[in-house]
């Protein structure tokens, strides 16, 4: 059977043939978060054919997962399995053609560079506004393209980035919010369906650039409400100023001036999840989200959440310390999915 057999029916489509998919075949891509967005991102590659994908995720499996993280099971759960090793187990029995390399590991300013080296692609699949700065900052660095996706409740948004052609993340949102002040799919929920659409736009827009099809990019940001069945593309607004990551090259979150730290804390069976910058959370927009999840109370200097067995208090700078977990990458998901960062 020839190689190109199993992608017979891609192949008659115009806009790859066979060109197009020998390109894919010969691609490397890496795709940060294996969660919601990764699963159906990483399926997608896999089917299509991209010769080589790195799959990096830090969690592990949990039953509210299934919901929407398609490459998972029950059993995955019953064998402890993380992320990324399940979602590659599953997908060599699809294509055992593909090299995949799944990576369990916490995204961060020392590894990053790494992570996206050789790739020609990196797609995101993360959940939390700080990692998508820091990949922004190593792909703008040097010169990956990369495709911006986000679900929450029952709408996203997607965006292909080309360093230096096209607006970046940054472009689009100059400054990380502040903690607690956007919602997470652990506060607000999310529909499983929305993921599927936009990793799958995601995924389109992946194999575009992996093709040399740049010039059919939608390049604007894709804003879809799968509930209202809606579908709107937006132009980026003209920036006032320049780009501090594609136009001035100051890459703060590579460089870990901006972001966030962790600092076990002896003895206490917690760890502390520190903010660079100057930031202010509002305590009562928090409280509301997260009453329906968990236990909280707060007061003018700090707020506490109780949720299963992990306590966490949140402090006015953002700083928050996590109770019931020396792991510093479970600190970290858990910061992620409440407080949001």
């Amino acid at each position: 059977m020839s190689e190109l057999e199993r992608y017979s029916r891609q192949i008659l489509l115009p806009e790859v043939g066979r060109e197009g998919q020998k390109k894919l075949l010969s691609s490397a891509v890496a795709v940060i978060g294996c969660g919601a967005l990764g699963t159906v991102i990483a399926s997608g590659l896999v089917r299509a054919g991209v010769g080589r994908i790195k799959i990096v995720d830090r969690d592990y499996i949990e039953l509210n997962n299934l919901q929407r993280q398609i490459l998972f099971n029950e059993e995955d759960i019953a064998r402890g399995l993380p992320k990324a090793i399940a979602a590659a187990e599953k997908l060599r029995k699809v294509n055992s053609q593909v090299d995949i390399e799944p990576i369990v590991a916490d995204v961060n300013p020392g590894n990053v560079e790494e992570i996206i080296a050789g790739a020609d692609l990196v797609l995101d699949g993360t959940d939390n506004f700080e990692t998508r700065f820091l990949i922004n900052d190593a792909c703008v660095k040097h010169g990956i393209p990369w495709v911006y996706g986000a679900v929450i409740a029952t709408h996203g948004m997607t965006m292909a980035i080309v360093p230096h052609r096209t607006p970046c993340f940054r472009c689009f949102l100059a400054e990380m919010p502040v903690p607690g002040s956007t919602p997470t799919c652990d506060t607000v929920g999310v529909l499983g369906p929305a993921v599927n659409i936009v990793a799958s736009l995601e995924v389109i827009e992946g194999l575009k650039l992996l093709m040399g099809k740049e010039e059919e990019l939608h390049s604007r940001l894709i804003y879809v409400d799968a509930w209202a069945s809606t579908l709107e593309r937006m132009e980026l607004e003209k920036r006032d100023k320049p780009c501090l990551a594609c136009d001035l090259g100051q890459f703060e979150f590579l460089e870990a001036q901006q972001g966030s730290y962790l600092t076990s804390l002896c003895g206490r069976e917690a760890v502390q999840v520190n903010v660079r910058g100057e930031v202010k959370v509002f305590f009562p927009n928090l409280a509301e989200r997260l009453n329906s999840v968990g236990s909280v109370t707060f007061n003018n200097y700090m707020l506490r959440f109780q949720v299963d067995s992990y306590e966490l208090t949140v402090f006015l700078d953002g700083r928050t310390i996590i109770k019931g977990t020396t792991d510093e990458a479970l600190a970290k998901t858990l910061y992620a999915k409440y407080i949001g960062l």
